[in-house]
């Protein structure tokens, strides 16, 4: 690969992006997923809706969150991070403003609570898509310690809204918190998160720019959102993830009375929810340093098999129990790592925010769908234990498709994070010259760059 004069670099540090991304997002759709519970009672009192119509609105904005991803990924690969992730959150904090000044009208109520879920889906994929274009040899871990943000703020969420309520009322409170979402989020995007040698028109990504008497290339290597379709490796993706999400959210969602059934005490059984968060919260980061270094099709299957191990042990004592929920927990926590990372090794960044957005949508309507399940097995069995079985062998289908996944298309670049933090051009150099190769026959028998000092 022909070398080119280094441009002056614009130096910063990755991991500012990845602070920004993941504050910001600690304070978007995962704080209002995570505060429902704590509104319920008070709007019923205030309203006199049923507490089914209150946590539908929960199910209402993931179908408006499912929607917009799929509008939401198709803009993430054509505009600047900041011109999509900017108008999301204002929106969106506009959105959950004005559920506090909805009447009391069940029609009218599900209006916001639906459009908190549209442009929520918008705050998201535009973050991670930029964490993941500063870092390949770090990528996961980045991703785990984003999501790890958001996760600690899901955590706090409820407490901020519990204190807020009591001193001025369910409506005011979702006003503050919209306030709260709003400040912090759009200052920690315009200060903070950028997307790796971005250059647009008026916000439009181009795909080339001019340096000194050269034109460098912007191209990312991977697949059109059309041939990544045509994969196996995208199917894989999808369903295997996707069946983990079933199972692990459902067991999360039914976790509490499973185990007031099974004889421990109602605070014993909540406390079980605190592992699980904190579980998932160490499953993020230490997630993302194993997979930066272990295979991703070596990693996923044995944390996938890991919850089969913890329904075995879920049951009395409180102690056993804890360590059964703490297996689950740090399954679902490097799900969440593995999702952006298996995508951009077997699929590429060319098309990345259209080929995560629908499989993120499918994980949502899985993540649905899974307490239903367990709800209707236990309506018409009396019982989880009969279900068990069934959630375990979800489980080993969704293993053995990330297992048979097969070696990285598009593997890590040995040096890229450091090349990147000192000149994020010289960075597209590499990419591009592998997105050149990729376009050339028999692209596949080629050597991959190796950055070396």
């Amino acid at each position: 690969m022909s070398s080119l004069p280094r441009p002056a670099a614009r130096r910063r540090s990755p991991w500012w992006v990845v602070v920004g991304a993941g504050t910001a997002n600690a304070v978007g759709p995962q704080m209002y997923m995570a505060t429902t519970g704590v509104f319920v009672l008070p709007i019923v009192e205030d309203t006199g809706f049923s507490r089914t119509t209150v946590t539908g609105a929960y199910s209402v904005a993931a179908v408006g969150m499912v929607i917009g991803l799929i509008i939401a990924s198709r803009l993430v690969d054509r505009y600047a991070a900041r011109y999509v992730l900017v108008p999301a959150f204002v929106l969106f904090a506009a959105s959950m403003a004005t559920i506090g000044l909805t009447p009391p009208v069940e029609a009218l109520y599900f209006v916001p609570c639906f459009f908190v879920g549209f442009f929520g889906s918008g705050t998201a994929v535009p973050a991670t898509r930029a964490v993941v274009s500063w870092f390949d040899n770090n990528r996961a871990l980045a991703v785990g310690i984003v999501t790890g943000i958001i996760g600690l703020g899901a955590a706090l969420g409820p407490v901020l809204a519990g204190a807020l309520i009591e001193r001025v009322g369910w409506r005011q409170t979702y006003g503050y918190l919209a306030l709260i979402a709003a400040l912090v989020s759009v200052t920690m995007v315009t200060l903070f998160v950028r997307g790796r040698a971005e250059r647009h028109v008026r916000g439009r990504l181009v795909q080339e720019t001019h340096v000194g008497d050269r034109d460098v290339s912007l191209e990312l290597p991977g697949l059109t959102f059309r041939e990544a379709l045509r994969t196996r490796q995208f199917w894989n993706i999808a369903l295997g993830l996707g069946l983990v999400g079933v199972v692990v959210i459902g067991l999360q969602v039914h976790l509490v009375p499973m185990m007031t059934d099974r004889g421990l005490s109602p605070d014993q059984a909540a406390q079980l929810l605190v592992v699980f968060g904190l579980a998932s919260l160490v499953g993020r980061v230490v997630g993302g340093l194993i997979i930066d270094r272990v295979h991703g099709s070596v990693v996923g299957p044995v944390v996938m098999l890991a919850p089969i191990a913890g329904m075995f042990f879920l049951h009395p004592p409180f102690s056993t129990a804890a360590v059964a929920v703490a297996f689950i927990g740090i399954a679902f926590g490097i799900e969440g790592d593995l999702l952006a990372l298996l995508i951009t090794r077997y699929l590429g960044m060319r098309n990345f925010g259209q080929i995560i957005g629908p499989v993120q949508a499918m994980f949502i309507l899985g993540s649905a769908v899974g307490p239903l399940l367990l709800g209707v097995g236990y309506d018409q069995l009396g019982s989880y234990d009969p279900v068990i079985p069934v959630l375990m062998g979800v489980l080993v289908v969704g293993a053995i498709l990330i297992a048979t996944l097969g070696r990285y298309v598009y593997p890590a670049v040995d040096g890229f994070d450091r090349l990147a933090a000192r000149d994020e051009l010289a960075a597209a150099e590499v990419l591009s010259s592998i997105a050149e190769q990729d376009d050339a026959p028999a692209a596949s028998d080629r050597p991959r760059p190796r950055i070396r000092g």
